[in-house]
């Protein structure tokens, strides 16, 4: 069961409408690294474990239940960015608020370009946000990634936290108010704070490595391949003692003769 409260977990305001940036803040609304995919995805996974791991379902249910109360953050962003679009556009650039905000014909014209460059916002949405990314593609379930195994899907969390904290990294960049980057990096650190949880959790639940319940083949799993003609680079990928386990790589400079040989009867 769900309980609507209705302040926002952010006090999300905008200085000035901004249709331009409107659109690309869609990216966080129904893209592929957006709150929305977020939602969906610890929801899905929740229910996969809700038995064998009450803990970790009772996390996932958690941070899925804030990526809602972040998409809502988004939209109520975007919708203010949006402030005025709704409406006829030769009468929105002679409205009070407006005035007040864009100042000078030129700012006008260039706010009415950028709602005409994403129709959307005019044609459908009336001017609130749309289930799209930034350059309208319809959001879909494929970008849910639920796999059964619990240490996959986490791993699978971890990754989609870190995507959408860079994205966020990289919107910052294309806004100069003050407020709507206040709001972005609250939603940004809050992207880093659930990497840390399901990165702990993932801890919780020993042994990890390698993922699934049957073991690997230790000829190959420890096998480091040169598939390159390049000279010889090393690192802890291929020296050293292997993730998860206590054996030592092997470095196979020729992978056709190691494999004709390993796999001969």
């Amino acid at each position: 069961m769900f309980h609507h409260v209705k302040e926002l977990q952010f006090n999300a305001r905008v200085s000035k409408p901004d249709p331009r940036f409107a659109r690309l803040l869609l990216e966080q609304f129904g893209g592929g690294n957006g709150e929305l995919k977020a939602a969906m995805q610890y929801f899905v996974q929740a229910f996969g474990c809700r038995h064998a791991y009450p803990d970790k379902y009772d996390l996932l249910m958690d941070i899925a239940t804030e990526e809602f109360s972040h998409l809502e953050i988004v939209g109520a962003t975007i919708q203010m960015l949006l402030n005025g679009v709704n409406g006829e556009l030769k009468d929105v650039s002679e409205t009070s608020e407006l005035n007040k905000l864009l100042k000078g014909k030129e700012a006008k014209e260039s706010y009415i370009h950028e709602a005409m460059m994403h129709p959307h916002f005019l044609v459908l949405s009336g001017g609130g946000p749309t289930v799209t990314d930034s350059q309208g593609v319809p959001w879909s379930g494929a970008f849910v990634n639920a796999n059964g195994d619990l240490t996959v899907d986490l791993r699978s969390n971890i990754a989609a936290e870190s995507r959408a904290k860079i994205v966020y990294e990289y919107l910052m960049q294309f806004t100069d108010d003050v407020l709507v980057k206040e709001s972005l990096r609250f939603l940004m650190t809050r992207e880093v704070a659930h990497f840390q949880q399901f990165q702990a959790a993932l801890e919780t639940i020993q042994p990890n490595f390698p993922p699934g319940i049957l073991e690997s083949d230790p000829r190959y799993s420890n096998a480091y391949f040169n598939l390159s003609n390049s000279e010889e680079y090393r690192g802890p990928w291929n020296k050293g003692k292997s993730p998860g386990l206590d054996e030592t790589w092997k470095y196979i400079e020729d992978p056709i003769t190691y494999v004709a040989e390993t796999m001969a009867f």
